[in-house]
């Protein structure tokens, strides 16, 4: 019967090959064993011979009268007892001494010649159809080196055949057991190889590998199998072709092929991919990778290789899309990043180089830099110019314009076309714009001997209004092309807002300080009290609310304020500017600090309670964020009394004034703080001080003394020793100077009011002071007293009316108010008459009708002096007058009495 199946076909070649390796292992073991008899009795012969010639009882005897007697037993016992078949002892002429096997033998010559046996050891093998001998042969030698004997020790090998031949059967059952082994695994195999070829024949076997070798090899895809291990079991055509493989790569691991890290790990560690794009040399590989395991065979996997190179071109589109998003979004971090226009600018120019330009150069309208809008027809002829505010590069020698020249954007340059046209216009080489060259011709031929060669222009656009212009310029990278023009326009159109942004907030930054400082003092009113100076520094980031005033007051006293609304910006200021008015008018009606701080805490909580929430009332929403109350505001109000040297404090939530004393020593004012302005329901409390002349008060808002790094106690500490340092006896401003060097950090973030002011004493010899008795005769004699006081300063000319004025107060106080009354007399810059009783009540003025007797004297006293009015004290009050030193004409018939 035919045997079809390849199955079949194995199982006889497996059975002919395990019954051919049988016969061969048997006959390989019986040569073997002789070979191994062989060499053996050669060993054991030869060592025999040579110690039994060296034995010197064998020496002795071979010289003796009857060498048989001794060499005989000896003979039969090294034979017995190392298994040699015999040992032979004989003379020098060959004549046998002793023999074990065949004693007959003794006494007769020993075969063959024997020179060469006599000169050394010698081992001979016969071989004959029946035996296989093996003879060794060594002299015995006497002490004096001569020859006096000979010994032989022989074997025959076919003693250790037979032995092996006894073996035969165990061997013979070896070899059964073995092919029946072979036979079962043929069995096993026959099976295996029927499953796994479906019992398919020879030709269909040959049919179905001939077809797998054509499409594993006619794909155009590569197909590559890895074993365990990493290493390559099957690669065709087309993966060779794709990977560069070297001829013999089959059992190499991937990773030694010279593939690309990320494709030899892919193949190496056979996790699953699809469509995995990767790099093998210049190609570009969609690698998809699966396990074999599933499918039937071992472990490893199977990746198929397709050529997606002509993708490369998408795929650097889509990178350089990546690339430009990135630095869309890097623009959108990095410009805007404060509220300065020229900052923003240099940032735009920053992002740009070297990620899209080579070169950045930056224009704004002049306008723009100063917070307005610009002009319409910046850019046109003779329409206002733009300043170049920013420029960056790859390297800081570059060819264009400085940053703050002027650039003219004539008709047809690409500034003026972009600006006019509002849209990006591109150059995209510079050796062909003529209105660019036309401009400046020198510059231009610098620019372009530098390399510059293609310009993109842009305008800076927001809210429909032309900023500037920003220009990209490339030298040493590619010219730019359409693809470019997108991107710079986005990347204007977000530097443009930005500026903008930063534009509006220099507007509103300028006019909340321009309305900051219309609303501060302009200069410190002339007053013979105080020598005074100050320094105010608005803050960087946005105004704040802090102010200072010095107000003259009746007496010549002289009121020092220092205040502090918490907050910037335009509503601070205004809310600065409302408090300072309602401190000027409080400090008309001459209340003392803690009585005016009380007024000033009713009216802020008045305010917070008019005060609309943020954003209401306002329809557009502007102000949204802004403090729309006041609550925070503090204040510090001092009096100085120049005629007693007296000096009243109060403060609401301020920090205390310094003193430096002329002594040098400096001290902190105990000022008890109060609650801030507006907070209400806690009293105001007053430190009044007794300061010698020259003695320094120092006011302050807290920017001075605190700031991110520095806490109050330690401002404080810092302005101490400053004023320890200062030169005893220098002027207000050198203190101003020497406090702003030490303490106001480089960019402060909060609005600084410095106000030192030295104190000074009014010369006794300028103060009158008489007592009123209450009796009306007094008054003659008192206002005699007084024009002789005026005569004694020389002030004759005002002697009527200032007799007048103190004949109708002094009358007054005898008429109305009640003991003890002063008149007091002071001259200094003007002549102010003061006259106190004990009465609280106020007078008031009144106009009395022309049939009244009486009510005209305060009139009288409104029209003869320059300024009077009422104040209170602990004791009563003060009605004063104030006069000029010289005396204006006065027409008494014009006076309305």
């Amino acid at each position: 019967m035919r045997v079809r199946s390849v199955a079949g076909q194995v199982f006889l070649w497996l059975l002919v090959v395990v019954v051919l390796l049988v016969a061969a292992a048997l006959a390989a073991l019986i040569l073997q064993a002789r070979s191994y008899a062989a060499r053996d009795a050669e060993h054991r012969t030869r060592a025999a011979a040579s110690v039994l010639a060296q034995v010197p009882t064998v020496v002795g005897a071979m010289d003796s009268a009857d060498p048989t007697a001794v060499l005989q037993p000896l003979a039969v016992q090294v034979r017995n007892n190392g298994g040699f078949d015999y040992v032979v002892f004989a003379g020098v002429d060959g004549t046998r001494y002793a023999s074990s096997g065949h004693p007959e033998l003794i006494g007769q010559h020993i075969y063959g010649p024997l020179q060469r046996e006599l000169e050394g050891p010698v081992t001979v093998t016969m071989n004959n159809p029946l035996s296989h001998d093996v003879e060794s042969s060594a002299p015995v030698i006497r002490s004096d080196g001569s020859v006096a004997g000979l010994v032989q020790v022989g074997y025959f090998v076919e003693s250790t055949v037979g032995a092996v031949s006894g073996q035969l059967p165990v061997l013979f059952g070896g070899a059964a057991a073995a092919l029946a082994a072979g036979t079962g695994g043929a069995v096993l195999v026959r099976r295996r190889l029927r499953r796994q070829t479906h019992g398919l024949g020879p030709a269909e076997m040959t049919r179905m590998y001939e077809h797998h070798d054509a499409v594993l090899h006619a794909v155009r895809e590569g197909v590559l199998i890895v074993g365990e291990g990493g290493r390559v079991l099957l690669a065709n055509d087309e993966a060779r072709r794709l990977l560069a493989l070297p001829p013999e790569v089959e059992g190499r691991p991937v990773t030694e092929l010279g593939l690309d890290p990320g494709l030899a790990e892919l193949l190496g560690s056979g996790r699953v991919a699809t469509d995995e794009v990767h790099l093998a040399e210049d190609r570009l590989l969609a690698v998809n990778c699966r396990s074999t395991a599933p499918f039937g065979g071992g472990a490893g996997s199977v990746a198929t290789l397709r050529d997606t190179t002509e993708l490369r071109a998408l795929a650097g589109q889509a990178e350089a899309a990546r690339a430009r998003l990135r630095l869309l979004y890097d623009a959108g971090l990095r410009v805007g990043t404060t509220l300065d226009v020229v900052c923003t600018a240099q940032e735009l120019a920053d992002v740009a180089v070297p990620r899209f330009a080579d070169f950045v150069t930056v224009e704004l309208a002049e306008a723009v830099l100063q917070g307005d809008e610009p002009l319409l027809g910046t850019g046109k002829t003779r329409a206002p110019q733009i300043r170049r505010v920013a420029a960056g590069g790859i390297r800081d020698d570059w060819p264009f314009y400085p940053v703050g020249s002027l650039i003219s954007p004539l008709p047809g340059t690409p500034e003026e076309t972009a600006m006019g046209s509002g849209r990006a216009v591109l150059a995209a080489d510079l050796h062909h714009a003529q209105a660019w060259r036309e401009r400046d011709p020198r510059t231009a031929d610098r620019v372009l001997a530098y390399g510059v060669r293609s310009l993109i222009s842009v305008p800076l656009r927001a809210r429909g209004l032309t900023l500037g212009t920003v220009s990209f310029w490339r030298a040493e990278s590619g010219p730019f092309g359409q693809e470019d023009v997108a991107l710079a326009e986005e990347l204007a159109a977000r530097a443009a807002m930005c500026i903008d942004n930063a534009r509006r907030y220099t507007r509103e930054h300028q006019m909340a300080e321009a309305l900051q400082r219309s609303l501060l003092p302009r200069g410190v009113p002339e007053q013979n009290a105080l020598q005074v100076a100050y320094r105010y520094l608005p803050a960087q980031q946005g105004v704040g609310g802090d102010w200072f005033d010095v107000v003259p007051l009746p007496g010549f006293r002289v009121a020092l304020v220092v205040g502090d609304v918490v907050g910037h910006g335009l509503h601070a200021a205004a809310t600065m500017g409302r408090l300072r008015t309602a401190v000027l008018n409080f400090a008309a009606l001459d209340l003392p600090p803690d009585e005016l701080l009380a007024r000033l805490d009713d009216l802020v909580a008045r305010l917070d309670q008019g005060e609309p929430a943020a954003g209401e009332g306002d329809s557009e929403g502007e102000g949204q964020g802004e403090q729309a109350t006041v609550t925070g505001a503090t204040c510090l109000y001092v009096i100085y009394d120049p005629v007693s040297g007296h000096c009243t404090m109060a403060g609401a939530g301020h920090p205390p004034p310094v003193l430096l004393h002329t002594d040098g020593s400096v001290e902190n004012v105990d000022l008890p703080a109060g609650p801030p302005l507006g907070v209400g329901g806690l009293p105001f409390e007053t430190t009044e001080r007794q300061l010698a002349p020259g003695t320094v008060l120092v006011l302050y808002t807290d920017g001075l003394v605190t700031d991110r790094d520095r806490d109050l106690d330690n401002g404080l500490a810092a302005l101490r020793a400053t004023l320890a340092g200062v030169r005893t006896g220098g002027s207000p401003d050198d203190t101003c100077q020497a406090v702003f060097a030490a303490l106001v950090p480089p960019h402060p973030s909060d609005d600084i009011a410095l106000l030192v002011a030295r104190t000074r004493l009014l010369d006794p010899s300028r103060v009158a002071i008489w007592d009123v008795p209450d009796d009306f005769a007094a008054v003659s004699r008192i206002r005699k007293e007084c024009a002789d006081q005026l005569t004694a300063w020389g002030l004759e000319e005002v002697t009527f009316t200032t007799e007048l004025i103190l004949s109708e107060l002094i009358t007054n106080a005898i008429r109305y108010g009640t003991g003890p009354i002063r008149v007091r007399m002071l001259c200094d810059t003007s002549l102010v008459c003061e006259i106190s009783d004990g009465s609280s009540t106020a007078p008031h003025l009144r106009y009395a009708a022309t049939t009244d007797e009486g009510g005209r004297g305060l009139f009288l006293v409104a029209q003869l002096a320059e300024r009077w009015g009422t104040r209170y004290t602990a004791r009563g009050k003060v009605i004063w007058s104030e006069q000029p030193l010289t005396m204006p004409e006065f027409h008494f018939d014009a006076m309305p009495l």
